[in-house]
């Protein structure tokens, strides 16, 4: 685990599961039908348990079968979970050649999380690396993004103060330690 500093709280790099965070909220790297699925999502909803799911298909669709469109987040109650609450962030699937609408989508998902756990009066929350499984974000491109939107929120805000990326391997905690560090020698420039 790396702690550091910044304004008047922390972001904290950790490498293990998320659903094992005690925190007041747990951001998942949700889909947009919010049906749980693989990985991060997957594993926050078997640990939620049932009552996760059945909070999501409470989340009216819109005209396009989409309960969270990418680049936006939805609250449930967080179940089983040791959190509060579960934000659903739905990331963008990266296409090379529609890099930028891509990061612009991966920061207002960042942020839009923050400011929700904000509102919530949370005082701490967990991301996962999101967008960068199957969604097929390059880390080395996601970590400054998120680390930075992260990074100027609490320069900017009181709350939450406690700001986690669980990242489940090595090589993803690495990539998002480098980042961290660059953001920090820049003054949150990334």
């Amino acid at each position: 685990m790396t702690v550091h500093r910044v304004g008047p709280g922390t972001i904290e790099l950790v490498l293990g599961d998320i659903v094992d965070q005690n925190v007041d909220a747990i951001v998942n790297a949700a889909n947009s039908q919010l049906a749980g699925g693989g990985g991060v999502d997957g594993a926050i909803h078997r640990a939620a348990g049932p009552q996760l799911l059945q909070r999501c298909q409470q989340i009216t669709p819109n005209a396009d079968g989409q309960r969270c469109p990418t680049g936006e987040v939805r609250v449930t109650a967080a179940g089983n979970l040791s959190a509060r609450w579960v934000i659903h962030a739905v990331g963008p699937v990266y296409h090379a050649q529609q890099q930028e609408q891509a990061s612009e989508l991966l920061r207002a998902t960042h942020h839009q999380a923050l400011e929700t756990a904000a509102e919530l009066g949370c005082q701490s929350i967990s991301f996962a690396a999101i967008s960068t499984g199957v969604y097929g974000f390059p880390v080395e491109l996601a970590a400054p993004i998120a680390l930075g939107v992260a990074y100027q929120f609490l320069l900017q805000n009181r709350s939450p103060q406690d700001i986690r990326w669980v990242l489940f391997g090595e090589p993803h905690w690495q990539v998002f330690e480098q980042a961290l560090l660059t953001i920090e020698k820049t003054g949150g420039q990334c």
